[in-house]
């Protein structure tokens, strides 16, 4: 039989949310054929059993090792036989039927290379769907005041489509939820392996507009997103993201912009310390100093590996 998506999900150590997501899937994907593919990276925490035993259907990739998201995605992109590659998190439950609701997108839109869902919480609120900019000084500037330059731009609809109608978008689609045509992929590659986590699917989109593709968001399909509950440590966390963003300048031919972003970045904990210091708040405090300390800590590194 013919498969129309092939559904890669990224696991580690996050057995309970896979279940619920996989769950998801099957309760609310209907009308087009499609296979699901679990990469899993290293865990120890039960996962592979528990998948094989509960879907025994599924085809379980073991990497051997903590890869990396991109990484381990690829591996899954390897084995798929879908016209279309839908990337989802571990830590999304389906809301309705997204998944048939973006490949007709796709079927229907020739144009466009990638798409995603809007995407909500726990208490489904909107939450980060997209990104209307490329990662840049300007989105640097944007974050230092708060997202004014964005909002003043994109209006409501800088990272949610609060519209009712499909939106292309400037930016990209995050990373929890990626529709790709097989084929696109096949032409212009895969993630970049350099890249751990973070910014490997704004590297990957930038690929793919420079071949005149679009990049859409499909407000229809509704996915809840669960964001960070696979990333526990909010050190490694920031401390990955700094990084990777360094490797993206660097890739995307924008080594002239690393500076000036971590100056922006300087600007940025500095000032939001002083914010909750004033408001009293030293749990948000303390997180903006750590961030501040990493910053500095992860461009001197980069620069030392410059000389």
């Amino acid at each position: 039989m013919k498969i129309t998506v092939s559904i890669v999900i990224v696991n580690y150590n996050t057995k309970d949310l896979l279940v619920s997501c996989i769950d998801s899937i099957y309760e609310k994907t209907e009308g087009l054929s499609f296979e699901v593919l679990v990469v899993d990276n290293d865990s120890h925490d039960g996962s592979e059993v528990l998948i094989r035993n509960k879907f025994p259907e599924i085809n379980f990739i073991q990497s051997g090792a903590n890869i990396g998201f991109g990484r381990a995605n690829n591996l899954g992109i390897q084995k798929a036989k879908g016209d279309y590659i839908f990337l989802l998190n571990s830590d999304t439950i389906l809301l309705n039927n997204a998944i048939a609701i973006l490949s007709d997108y796709l079927d229907k839109n020739s144009s466009v290379a990638v798409c995603g869902a809007n995407l909500y919480d726990a208490n489904q609120q909107p939450t980060d769907s997209f990104c209307q900019l490329m990662p840049g000084i300007y989105t640097d500037a944007d974050v230092l005041f708060g997202g004014v330059f964005s909002k003043l731009r994109f209006g409501k609809n800088s990272i949610f489509n609060h519209s009712d109608q499909n939106l292309i978008l400037n930016g990209y689609v995050t990373g929890a939820d990626m529709m790709i045509r097989k084929k696109v992929l096949d032409e212009v590659g895969l993630f970049d392996p350099d890249f751990f986590m973070y910014f490997e699917e704004t590297e990957l989109t930038s690929r793919i507009k420079k071949r005149g593709y679009a990049i859409a968001s499909v407000p229809e399909a509704k996915i809840i997103h669960l964001e960070g509950a696979s990333e526990t440590i909010k050190e490694n966390t920031m401390r990955r993201m700094i990084k990777s963003k360094y490797i993206y300048f660097e890739k995307t031919n924008k080594k002239e912009w690393i500076s000036v972003s971590y100056l922006l970045f300087l600007l940025t904990a500095w000032t939001r310390i002083v914010l909750f210091k004033i408001k009293g708040n030293h749990e948000r405090d303390a997180y903006w100093a750590s961030c501040l300390k990493l910053n500095q800590y992860e461009y001197q590194l980069y620069r030392e590996s410059k000389k």
